[in-house]
């Protein structure tokens, strides 16, 4: 009789993999178009002030829930042994700690979010007047605390390599709530009631999860025994320093719109979020790739086998290389394209923005692989400080590259913050402590595909760049020419990478396999 894989089993590990990322993906996909259909019927139904106070609004509450992000990570990180050895006891002992955990984060986040409302006068810069700014702003906390009311149950999944799961109802309820809430815009033209839907569904889709959650893992429901104190206290020593570093990340990423809206006016955060909607959700799907064999590193990582995560490490790596210069390009060369089209002209930012945004986006996905074995080793109490050095880096080259530069400056401060402290810090950190090999060939592939990256988009500005569309078939027909040229030339400059060559043994092998099956 042939074996069945297990979950921990190489095939499990790879099948849930490719299932994770299948699965999420398609999700994101939906969830994008259907995001970009609420935004286009939000930006004509109210505008582009209502667009900058959803855009200031929802970076303050990202801020907020920074409170999470230390727990939500160590949930994980702690359920992979014992999901491993079926220990339902462990289990149990340790999503009872995170309830209670988790009930006094929503109670703190509810009190210092109500707590900053004086202060919105002085973030929101508007030259016309907008009622009932602080029911909104509430509207917004009530959506972000309402996560934190059953998340504990939900990271289990995560952690089980079932993430697929969770992003099967979060398009089902996506999908309602994008209905729902244009159908209140068209209907109403209010705002309030377009936020009062949105919460509605958001609590909807967090209690379904929950359940679904509860169902597949009923003992997780069972009181079994507090965690040992010794086990509570090394979580909560690892939560201590994934706290103070993803604090860090949070306000590297999460304080521009703050700082846009008051150097220079909360519209132009409203213009500026069209493009980072559009960036946000091709780095989500670029993420999950990434992200989808997180739970799969964890479960590697406990046979400790330095070479073979090495050889992981480096596929992924790859990967990610030949991602960033097909995206890339593509961004640089169609972004204010698909803007015009999608808006008009007026909505369309200047090239010096466009540049410095692609450049941004460039260390999100290159150094995607590092935080996968970041996230997976647990590897926070060395890189915690690092991170809170960027975080004070950026925001005064923010303030000062904005009141001289504007929009362009301060989206320049955050790629100096990063090139500055932990974008060559923290592959030091990981290849010497986990790789013990040395970093060298890392920094040298950064820069072969710094170059890399630039020919090809060169190139491509040649050939491209005077191509004007004028519709979206014109559009996407540019949009598939570009990115089958990017790859193909993507591809040849890397013919002599030995990823690349394995990669494609790979699948000239999987397709030998189905074709003969």
């Amino acid at each position: 009789m042939r074996k069945k894989n297990s979950p921990n089993s190489n095939g499990g590990r790879v099948k849930n993999s490719i299932r994770n990322i299948t699965y999420r993906i398609i999700a994101q996909i939906a969830t994008i178009l259907l995001r970009f259909i609420s935004r286009t019927v939000f930006i004509y139904v109210l505008g582009v002030e209502y667009l900058g106070i959803n855009g200031v609004f929802s970076e303050i509450l990202q801020m907020l829930s920074l409170a999470d992000l230390g727990f939500g990570t160590a949930m994980v990180f702690s359920m992979y042994k014992p999901l491993a050895t079926h220990d339902e006891t462990k289990l149990s002992q340790l999503v009872q700690l995170y309830k209670k955990i988790y009930t006094y984060i929503a109670v703190a986040i509810s009190v210092i979010g109500i707590a900053l409302m004086p202060f919105l006068q002085y973030i929101i810069n508007l030259d016309t007047n907008i009622p009932y700014i602080r029911i909104y702003y509430l509207l917004y906390l009530a959506n972000t605390v309402s996560s934190y009311l059953v998340v504990y149950k939900t990271c289990i999944l995560t952690a089980d390599q079932k993430s697929y799961i969770t992003s099967k109802y979060n398009i089902i309820f996506s999908f309602l709530s994008t209905i729902g809430c244009i159908v209140c815009l068209l209907v109403t033209k209010k705002f309030m009631i377009y936020l009062v839907t949105q919460v509605f569904f958001t609590y909807l889709n967090n209690f379904y999860l929950s359940h679904v959650a509860s169902k597949m893992y009923p003992y997780i429901n069972v009181k079994k025994g507090k965690l040992p104190t010794d086990e509570a206290k090394e979580i909560f020593t690892n939560v201590k320093s994934v706290f103070i570093y993803k604090t860090a990340n949070t306000l590297v990423g999460s304080t521009d719109n703050s700082i846009i809206s008051i150097l220079l006016g909360t519209v132009v955060v409203g213009y500026y979020s069209n493009y980072t909607m559009i960036i946000n959700n091709l780095s989500l799907i670029i993420n999950i790739i990434f992200s989808s064999v997180t739970a799969s590193l964890g479960n590697l990582i406990v046979e400790n086998n330095k070479q073979k995560n090495y050889s992981v490490y480096q596929t992924m790596q790859f990967v990610s290389f030949v991602i960033s210069s097909i995206t890339l390009t593509g961004v640089y060369l169609l972004i204010n394209d698909f803007v015009t089209i999608w808006l008009g002209n007026k909505y369309m930012l200047d090239n010096l923005v466009v540049a410095a945004i692609v450049i941004n986006m460039f260390f999100s996905i290159v150094l995607m692989p590092i935080w996968s074995y970041r996230e997976a080793t647990g590897m926070y109490r060395q890189t915690k400080y690092v991170m809170v050095a960027t975080a004070i880096v950026n925001l005064i080259l923010s303030i000062l590259l904005g009141k001289w530069i504007g929009l362009a400056g301060i989206l320049i401060a955050t790629s100096i913050a990063r090139i500055s402290t932990y974008f060559w810090y923290e592959p030091k950190l990981l290849f010497k402590q986990f790789f013990d090999k040395n970093v060298r060939e890392y920094y040298k592939s950064i820069v072969i595909n710094i170059c890399i990256t630039l020919i090809i988009v060169c190139v491509c500005s040649i050939i491209f760049g005077n191509w004007l569309v004028s519709s979206w078939t014109n559009f996407f027909i540019k949009f598939i020419i570009l990115v089958l040229f990017s790859f193909v030339l993507t591809l040849l400059l890397y013919s002599w990478n030995k990823e690349e060559k394995k990669l494609l043994y790979i699948a000239i092998q999987l397709l030998k396999n189905k074709r003969d099956n």
